[in-house]
């Protein structure tokens, strides 16, 4: 049996959920810079599949990396982790 290899996985907000069965995430993240040794935010947007349509825009999600499913689409909502108020 051959092994699957390990998938990423990132935590972000909920951003649009304006489309059919996708949204958009985005993942913050803290970079330290190699010279100045100064911790700078880095910004990445995810186009995610969300089958049954349930997250909402703030929502904190929890994404994972898949095979393509779209042109764009090659992570997907795995869970809701914090509602949006």
């Amino acid at each position: 049996m051959k092994k699957r290899g390990l998938r990423k996985k990132r935590v972000g907000i909920v951003l649009s959920n304006k489309m059919d069965k996708t949204t958009v995430v985005r993942v913050d993240r803290l970079v330290k810079h190699s010279l100045y040794k100064k911790y700078i935010r880095r910004r990445v947007k995810y186009v995610c599949h969300d089958e049954q349509n349930q997250c909402r825009t703030g929502d904190k999600v929890a994404i994972i990396e898949t095979r393509p499913l779209s042109k764009m689409k090659r992570w997907r909502v795995t869970q809701i982790v914090e509602k949006a108020v």
